[in-house]
């Protein structure tokens, strides 16, 4: 089934652009990569846009947040980078971390402190093409070439962060990769990243996000791509806060190989209008774990969209996932998520779950768990529930003298405890807490 959609100002535009980008492009890439945007570029033109009419974006329409007029060429934006400042709402209070910063999706060194070079190699995407782990895992993954957007994002990506945790390194301190966001004008980042971490390596990765201030509407579709060599382990909190007048779309695929430990956390506390949240795993190799941990709060208007894949390919692998939503206002929350099971893929363990809480009578969940399986010897299973808060609870702690809004805001912390338990860093957990706190309608 085709998808395109064709007059919406953004597909013309990137149509348009599409060939004075590749000639630009062409000055300072490779033949073999330009090719290869040239393919994917081909592919997205055939699929265009998802609209609702396809299963993975029924709940999910698009269109009225594509028809803005974007700028496709951000080359200028990163001259902003001069003279710029860490934002205070960039620190998260007593963590203590290496940092990275990037603005508009390219690492600004300036306003970075890395480990040592002996424990991981960092630099910007389009410096690392001459690297080992670039060479052997950029754009591998084949699962972008059935996504919309990851075409989009092969065929046009400006530029991203290229790390490699070397082998056996334990890298002690959580690395912050924080990105920046700034635009003067409506504007369309497509920023893309790989991360290795090699065989015997260990570490742990925080994400976030701030948009500096802009009164422009900023559409990011960004691509990173995870792998997780033999017996690596690797932590990856994903904070998405912020992002007033923003609409995000992140897509995530990870690599996973044998003995591997992947533990993934996507917190979702964002102002955004749009966040769609793509996070898929492909198992390589046995005796490896997934870990899948997601909390989403919705309100106002806007919708947020968590599509997870587990592709369980090999034996003897383990897979736990749980997702918890809040919804309030007119907010729309959507988790869909998939787990497959191989025929091969005898001895799996696969778990999932998704909860949601209403806190308004005019908010909507749609929520999809699937299971589908084509091995016989396996323990596998997956649930969903929605629900409303707990009267009896919010009278108990009311006749106790606790005011109604201090009351709910204490029974969502324990409906999310669930998923805020389970980050290891003090630091990061109480910045969880009070994004949770000052997130929730008055």
């Amino acid at each position: 089934m085709t998808t395109q959609v064709q007059n919406i100002p953004l597909y013309e535009s990137l149509s348009k652009s599409f060939d004075g980008f590749i000639s630009q492009r062409g000055q300072q890439e490779t033949a073999d990569l330009i090719e290869r945007r040239k393919s994917a570029f081909g592919r997205f033109q055939s699929m265009g846009f998802p609209t609702t009419q396809l299963e993975e974006w029924k709940y999910t329409n698009l269109l009225p947040f594509l028809k803005d007029q974007f700028e496709t060429d951000c080359t200028k934006l990163y001259e902003s980078a001069d003279g710029l400042s860490l934002p205070e709402e960039a620190i998260i209070q007593g963590l203590d971390a290496y940092r990275l910063v990037l603005l508009n999706g390219q690492l600004i060194p300036s306003l970075s402190s890395l480990p040592p070079a002996t424990e991981m190699l960092i630099s910007r995407l389009s410096e690392a093409r001459n690297e080992a782990a670039y060479t052997q895992y950029f754009s591998t993954n084949e699962i972008l070439e059935k996504q919309h957007f990851g075409n989009l994002n092969t065929a046009m990506f400006s530029d991203g962060l290229f790390f490699e945790v070397k082998a056996k390194a334990v890298v002690e301190k959580p690395l912050h990769i924080i990105h920046l966001y700034h635009t003067s004008h409506n504007a369309f980042l497509q920023p893309r990243h790989l991360w290795v971490g090699r065989k015997g390596s260990m570490a742990t990765l925080i994400e976030s996000a701030v948009c500096l201030d802009t009164k422009a509407t900023l559409l990011l579709n960004s691509v990173t791509e995870v792998v997780t060599e033999a017996t690596a382990n690797l932590t990856h909190y994903h904070v998405q806060s912020g992002g007033k007048n923003a609409r995000l779309i992140n897509n995530v695929v990870i690599r996973q190989e044998r003995d591997s430990v992947y533990s993934n956390y996507t917190l979702t506390i964002s102002d955004a209008d749009l966040v769609r949240n793509n996070l898929q795993v492909r198992h390589e190799g046995e005796h490896l774990e997934t870990n899948l941990f997601g909390l989403y709060l919705v309100n106002g208007s806007q919708l947020v969209d968590n599509h997870t894949l587990m592709d369980h390919r090999i034996p003897n692998c383990n897979s736990n996932e749980h997702y918890k939503g809040v919804l309030s206002g007119k907010g729309t929350g959507v988790f869909n998520g998939k787990v497959y099971v191989h025929v091969d893929a005898q001895k799996t363990n696969a778990f999932q779950q998704n909860n949601n809480l209403l806190l308004s009578d005019t908010a909507t969940v749609y929520s999809k768990p699937q299971l589908e399986i084509f091995a016989d010897d396996v323990k596998c299973s997956h649930g969903m529930t929605v629900g409303q808060f707990d009267e009896e609870s919010m009278f108990y702690l009311r006749s106790r003298g606790i005011g109604e809004a201090a009351a709910r805001t204490m029974l969502v912390h324990a409906f999310a405890f669930d998923i805020t338990e389970k980050i290891k860093i003090p630091a990061l957990r109480a910045h969880v807490d009070e994004l949770i706190a000052s997130h929730l309608p008055e």
